[in-house]
This record gives C-alpha cells, structure tokens and sequence, in this order.
C-alpha cells in the first residue's frame, strides 16, 4: 500500500490535533468537520480499504471502535449519541485508502446522512 496523508500523521511528518494515540490506533480531530464533534480513530496499521480487513485485524478494528466509544464517553456525548461510518472505495466515498472511523456526535444526526438529487 503507498504511503497516504494518514501515514504522514502515524509518522508525524504532518501535523493533526491528536486526541488519542496508543500503540494500536490514533485518533485526532477531522480538519472538515461534518458536525461538532468529528474525529477520526485510524489503525497504525496500514489496511488500504474494509475488503482488504484479514482475520488477524479484527482485534484493532473492534479497537477502534472502542476508542471511539470511550472518546464520546470523555465528550459527554455517549448518552445523548453518535455516529460512526467507515467508506469503502469510491462509490462508498472513501477518499484517503487507509480505513478510518469517522465519529460524528454533538448535534441530532438524521438519517438518511444526505438526500441524493432525483431528475423529475
């Protein structure tokens, strides 16, 4: 997988307002938020899209999960709710090829996320 703007921030050659980081995964504020709290939790581990998640990525990606749980429950917002969406590819609207969790919370989120434009 070539390097992509997410393995610039894991590697600190860019920067990103970092909200956590361990061993496992890093999660940091989205520079184009889509509510008022938006933030990303990425695998330190490349994996390029969900097709490419093998068996052995399972613990990280329930991981990530987690962080993004216990990120909520630091906000104040885990009662009030949240949402998480992880794209796949380009129909999917996956722009940066290393999967990502985006968590968005501090506003009612409706659903569906965006109406699509029907000709009449």
């Amino acid at each position: 997988m070539s390097e992509t703007i997410f393995t610039k921030i894991i590697n600190k050659e860019i920067p990103a307002d970092i909200l956590f980081e361990d061993d496992k995964v890093l999660a940091f504020k989205d520079i184009s938020p889509q509510a008022p709290i938006h933030f990303l939790v990425i695998p330190k581990k490349a994996i390029a899209t969900i097709n490419d998640i093998q068996q052995e990525d399972d613990a990280v990606i329930g991981y990530m999960y987690r962080t993004a749980a216990k990120l909520c429950a630091e906000m104040g917002v885990s009662e009030q709710g949240f949402r998480t969406v992880m794209n796949c590819n380009d129909d999917g609207g996956q722009t940066v090829y290393h999967i990502h969790l985006h968590v968005l919370a501090g506003k009612p989120l409706g659903w569906p996320p965006y109406q699509e434009k029907r000709k009449v």
